[in-house]
């Protein structure tokens, strides 16, 4: 079950990022969900290591973290996604 929270999780994060972010992104919805995920596991990781703790309830530290990861990772990412596979699509 907790696979199917990450997956739900990292699709949400992916999706918030690229509307957040100026411009189109080119990367498939399969990557920008990889991505969120990526960017929840660094956001989580970030909030630990700052001193962010379990509390009671919603957590909006936590979920800031894993969101400014997130926005991060995607743009790094669809960037890298154009530098290599786009550049084929646009030629075919």
């Amino acid at each position: 079950m907790s696979w199917l929270w990450a997956i739900i999780v990292g699709f949400v994060l992916g999706l918030i990022a690229k509307a957040i972010i100026p411009g189109k992104q080119h990367s498939p919805l399969w990557l920008t969900t990889i991505f969120g995920m990526l960017g929840a596991i660094v956001g989580n990781s970030v909030a630990r290591a700052v001193g962010v703790e379990s509390t009671p309830g919603i957590d909006w530290s936590r979920h800031a973290f894993q969101l400014v990861a997130a926005i991060i990772i995607v743009a790094v990412g669809d960037m890298l996604y154009m530098a290599t596979l786009g550049k084929r699509k646009q030629q075919v």
